[in-house]
């Protein structure tokens, strides 16, 4: 198993470092031939368009076109998408049929990688991953702790999440299937109100619950996103079971280890 990353020293043990840069072709060349398989995981490294497009689409094209120069075809290439390709932010439920038109930079971005992997004559799968936590990201567990987080009055703003570990496992899983579907949805299933969610972890962490703030004065509240629901029904029908099947299940584990 190879890993790839500009400064490859943080990967795990049993993992052989690959230093290079995805926004370099120079340093793609040479990599591993006969590559059983190839996850596209990556980050950008800040919040903005051009950030974006380097690491979900140039950075994609750059790692294609050095895999087809060095006469390497992986078996399978799977990449690590997002829910933010989804603009309905009613509560509507989703699904990998619905439509994606998203408005903003980051689902845009991450959309057109996915068709540029998706064009590209190779055996591809994408997973659509929600928000991701676990062990090293505790964002909401430490608003709730400090008192900073605050729930929104109004309709219900709909989350979706995985546990760490369950994302992990969805790419391994589909890494086995003989012949994955081009495309499935990478949450846990259940999309949770936001409020309910941050009033669970009040109780849990036996601090005051959060207050109540109109969204557009709430002190520290996060930009405004939308609220959808997605569903999992294809990656559970492909046989996946999920460690964390609810937030319930994942935070209270994570809070446990802590």
């Amino acid at each position: 198993m190879f890993g790839l990353r500009r400064r490859p020293e943080g990967l795990p043990p049993g993992v052989k470092a690959i230093a290079a840069d995805l926004s370099d072709p120079a340093s793609l060349r040479g990599l591993p031939d006969a590559l059983d398989a190839v996850v596209y995981a990556v980050a950008a490294d800040a919040f903005d368009d051009g950030a974006y497009r380097a690491a979900y689409v140039d950075g994609l094209r750059n790692l294609l076109a050095a895999l087809d120069q060095g006469g390497s075809r992986p078996g399978r290439v799977v990449y690590t998408s997002s829910t933010a390709v989804y603009a309905q932010s009613a509560g509507e439920w989703v699904d990998e049929s619905s439509a994606t038109e998203p408005t903003g930079f980051s689902g845009q971005r991450v959309l057109e990688g996915e068709r540029v992997l998706l064009g590209a004559g190779l055996p591809a799968t994408v997973l659509r991953l929600g928000g991701i936590y676990g062990p090293g990201r505790t964002r909401l567990v430490e608003s709730v702790r400090s008192g900073r987080a605050v729930v929104r009055a109004g309709e219900p703003l709909y989350t979706n999440r995985i546990h760490r570990d369950d994302a992990a496992g969805a790419i391994a899983h589909l890494l086995r299937l003989p012949a994955p579907l081009p495309l499935y949805l990478g949450v846990d299933r259940e999309p949770a109100d936001e409020t309910v969610v941050l009033r669970w972890l009040a109780k849990q962490l036996g601090v005051a619950p959060p207050a109540v703030a109109p969204e557009d004065v709430a002190p520290g509240a996060r930009r405004p996103r939308g609220s959808k629901r997605c569903a999992n029904d294809r990656l559970l029908a492909s046989g996946y079971s999920f460690s964390w099947p609810t937030f319930r299940e994942g935070y209270a584990a994570l809070l446990a280890a802590a």
